[in-house]
């Protein structure tokens, strides 16, 4: 049975943009397992599969239904054993957390300023004031106040990848010679800018660079060829 995954998509239900979907699409692809796309708008994230209070990714798989990418792929791993593993051992679980939590922390604050109002521009009118009114709570401003203030750009990006520009130097992944859930996990960042708000935003050169197009380009270049906003 093929593997359902609801993910976040702004007015065109083909612009999937959420950084935390793609950990989970490219997750799919590394194992080689088919999957449907389930389209959702913010407005409708909350009701998937009969919850109140759901957050994407989630998956279908037969009976079980599973929330978050990280669960996600530990998920994967123990239902399909015989496929190429996302996680290796308590150590490197460790590792990816940590990894996960650095993107989280300090690429993902810095990629939303620099995004932000391509991502509301992307969205249907109803999903524009539910985006709005959450996002405006959080950061105590207007949206347009928000993107002019707290404003980042490729050279604050640069900055912010320098461990990972310094570590691919080493190796073509973050895992080393292939990659596992920690790449997705930062991959998901950077997918998430490209799609909102185009290739120009991203770095142009260097060994992040390499790796991000290395990663656009596997599984038949599913990442390369998803539909952008730009």
């Amino acid at each position: 049975m093929t593997i359902k995954l609801y993910e976040l998509c702004g007015a065109n239900e083909e612009l999937v943009f959420s950084p935390h979907c793609w950990k989970t699409r490219m997750s799919l692809a590394h194992k080689g397992l088919d999957f449907d796309s389930v389209p959702l708008p913010f407005t409708k994230v909350a009701t998937i599969e009969n919850g109140d209070s759901r957050r994407v990714p989630v998956i279908r798989d037969g009976e079980t239904v599973v929330e978050d990418s990280l669960e996600i792929a530990k998920y994967l791993d123990a239902q399909y054993p015989d496929t190429p593993r996302l996680l290796e051992g308590a150590a490197a679980d460790a590792m990816t957390n940590l990894l996960i939590n650095w993107a989280q922390t300090q690429v993902h604050p810095v990629v939303v300023k620099m995004c932000l109002m391509d991502i509301y521009n992307a969205l249907a009118p109803e999903d524009q004031v539910f985006f709005r009114a959450t996002r405006e709570k959080v950061f105590g401003m207007s949206l347009e106040d928000f993107a002019s203030k707290m404003a980042s750009t490729p050279e604050d990006l640069a900055k912010v990848l320098v461990p990972l520009e310094l570590t691919l130097k080493k190796q073509p992944f973050i895992c080393g010679e292939t990659p596992m859930f920690a790449d997705y996990a930062v991959f998901g960042a950077l997918q998430w800018l490209r799609i909102t708000k185009g290739d120009t935003a991203l770095p142009k050169e260097g060994e992040v660079s390499n790796w991000f197009n290395r990663l656009l380009d596997v599984y038949d270049g599913m990442a390369r060829n998803t539909v952008i906003a730009a």
